[in-house]
Order: C-alpha cells, then sequence, then structure tokens
C-alpha cells in the first residue's frame, strides 16, 4: 500500500512539474512576444512613413513639370508665327525675317528685310550714294567691309561674312535702332567679286540678295579722281590726313588743288580694262535680281532715287548726304596734260568723255 501511495505521489508530482514547465515556458514565450512586438510596430511606422514621402515627392515633381510646361507654353505664345505679308509670289525668296545672336529684334521680329550689295569700282560714286541709302531710317549698308583682304582670303571667309552681314550681327556705324528693311554691304569689283563669281552669284541666288550696280559713264573722270586719291594716300594733304570724302568745300578744295599727270599712251587701254571689267561682272551676275545705276543720272536727276527705295521694297523717304563733291566743273582744270588727252582720245568713241560735264 505504502508502494503504491509513493508511485502515485512520485506520478502526481511529476505531472504538476511538466505542467509548471509548460506553463513557464508558454509565459515566457509571451514575455517574448510582448518585447517584439514594439520593434515590429516601428517597422509598420517607418514603411509607413517612407510610403508618405514617396506620395508627396510624386505629387511635388508632378507640380513641377506643370509649371515648366506652363513656361514653354508662354515662351511659345510670344515666339507665335509671324503673319503672311501680302506680297506677290516671287517675292518671297527676297524676304527674310534674321534672328541675330548679338541682340533681339523684339517688336521687329515679324519686319521682313532685304538683302543687297552694291557692286561698284573705286571712285565712281559708291561711298557717296551709300551714305544716301543710310540716310534712310529703315536701310543699313555696312561699308566697304571686304577692303581688310583676310575677310576675302577664301569664299569660306566671305559666305562668313556675308553671313554675318546679313543675320544683323555686323555692328556698324550704319546700324539702325529701328526696324531694319534693308541691309547690306558696299563690295568693290576688285574685291574678290569676280574672283569668286560663280559661288558669289550661286550665294546671293540662295540667300536672296539682291545686286545694285553703280558705275560712272565719264571714265576719264574716274580715272582722274582715281589718280589724285592715291597721290593723296602718301601726301596726305589735309593736315597729314588721307580722306577719300570730304564734308566741307575747303577741304575739297584742298584735295582738287593736286593735278594729276594722266599716261596718255596708257589711256585708251585703260579706258578699255574698265569697260571690259563692268561687262564682265554684268554678264556674271545677270541671273541675279539686280538693278543698274549711273552716277552721273543720280546726280542729274534726284528722282532716280526712288527706283532704288522701290527696288528694295522699303518707304519712300527724301534722302540727303553731307559729302561735297572733290573735282568740281570741267576735267580740263583737273590735270596737268589735257592737250596730250584730247589728242589721244579725239577720233575714238572715248571722246565724249572730253565734253560731257554735270552740274553739281
Amino acid at each position: 500500500t505504502n508502494n503504491s501511495y509513493i508511485t502515485k505521489r512520485s506520478k502526481h508530482l511529476k505531472k504538476r512539474r511538466e505542467e509548471k514547465k509548460t506553463q513557464y515556458q508558454s509565459e515566457r514565450a509571451t514575455d517574448s512576444s510582448s518585447k517584439k512586438s514594439p520593434l515590429v510596430l516601428r517597422m509598420v511606422v517607418l514603411v509607413f512613413v517612407m510610403v508618405c514621402g514617396v506620395y508627396i515627392c510624386s505629387i511635388c515633381l508632378k507640380q513641377i513639370s506643370t509649371q515648366t510646361n506652363i513656361g514653354f507654353l508662354n515662351v511659345e505664345v510670344i515666339e507665335r508665327p509671324c503673319p503672311e505679308p501680302n506680297i506677290e509670289p516671287w517675292e518671297i525668296p527676297y524676304m527674310h525675317r534674321p534672328k541675330p545672336k548679338t541682340y533681339s529684334r523684339e517688336e521687329c521680329a515679324c519686319n521682313p528685310v532685304r538683302y543687297f550689295a552694291i557692286l561698284s569700282m573705286q571712285r565712281s560714286g559708291s561711298g557717296w550714294f551709300e551714305t544716301l541709302l543710310n540716310n534712310h531710317t529703315n536701310i543699313s549698308s555696312n561699308g566697304e567691309i571686304f577692303s581688310v583682304k583676310v575677310r576675302r582670303s577664301n569664299v569660306s571667309s566671305i559666305f562668313e561674312m556675308l553671313d554675318k552681314v546679313y543675320n544683323l550681327d555686323w555692328l556698324s556705324s550704319a546700324s539702325k535702332n529701328e526696324c531694319t528693311a534693308a541691309v547690306g554691304l558696299k563690295w568693290m569689283l576688285n574685291q574678290g567679286v569676280m574672283q569668286h563669281h560663280k559661288e558669289i552669284v550661286e550665294y546671293f541666288n540662295t540667300r536672296g540678295v539682291s545686286a545694285i550696280f553703280l558705275f560712272r559713264r565719264n571714265l576719264l573722270r574716274r580715272m582722274i579722281s582715281v589718280l589724285a586719291n592715291s597721290y593723296d594716300r602718301d601726301a596726305k594733304l589735309l593736315n597729314g590726313t588721307h580722306k577719300s570724302h570730304v564734308h566741307s568745300p575747303h577741304d575739297a578744295e584742298v584735295l582738287a588743288s593736286y593735278k594729276p599727270l594722266v599716261n596718255a599712251t596708257l589711256l585708251i587701254p585703260n579706258l578699255r580694262q574698265v569697260e571690259e571689267i563692268t561687262t564682265k561682272a554684268l554678264e556674271y551676275f545677270k541671273s541675279t535680281r539686280h538693278i543698274i545705276l549711273y552716277y552721273e543720272d543720280l546726280v542729274k536727276n534726284r528722282t532716280k532715287l526712288v527706283d532704288v527705295l522701290e527696288f528694295l521694297k522699303v518707304p519712300q523717304r527724301e534722302l540727303k548726304s553731307r559729302q561735297v563733291k572733290i573735282h568740281k566743273g570741267s576735267l580740263s582744270s583737273h590735270v596737268q596734260n589735257w592737250n596730250d588727252i584730247q589728242k589721244t582720245l579725239k577720233g575714238t568713241h572715248y571722246e565724249s568723255f572730253l565734253h560731257e560735264d554735270y552740274r553739281k
């Protein structure tokens, strides 16, 4: 009996110990679970914060993108296409809207600009003619830019200079603050024009450049002016300064006081050479849009300038120049050997040069 009791008691105690052990393990598991719960909660909060951050950033990026698009739309509205001008179809290739790199045309951006080049020879009145054009509010003629040899050293250099002029990026005293309607330059035939005439003609036709030819009818008078101007380059009669053009009667008298000696032997060959150059130039550029002018016609009949302004399609204006003519009156008073010149030209088709004259 005692043994049976002891056995039962032992089993009962063993069972109680196992139950307590199980209870203890359960409590430890509960404590461990309760300790891990704050860490899980933190992870959940962190993930939530990250999701919110991503959402907020996406909204901000959308707003920035929308504002940028609005900015571009505003630019497009400002740079809206210019209205089509009411012109003849043939005029379209000669109308341009340059966009200078050095400044903005602003309200003039839609004003079309026409390109031109004054093609002439030294001492043919081109300087005086250009001052008349620059007296117009809407015309900018930028002078004899190819007098500098490096600018005409090759075709690429020539085109680079022309592009700069016609894009309104060539800034000179002729550049207008007003809306420019015609822009160009003065270009002597011996400054690369004849040498590269094929390429230049192609450039004119491709870019829509109009040519203004300006010559002198009286080539003898031009020759005397060339000789006198050449002498003054070295002599510098005006207080040690060489001037090709003057603005006062006194300065004109000083320069006219020199009387060149004309080589009678080479006179006719020289006159013939100038004629040939003129003929070739007109032949080379016959495919371009051009107008032919003569200095004598412009002096005698100032209404000829109306044709020029019409050719450039700019408003009609009264044009003035401050330049003063140097060699006035009869040619006989401006050379040393007038009798030799008369004998040489008498009986030739150049004889008319001895008598042709004009006022002013």
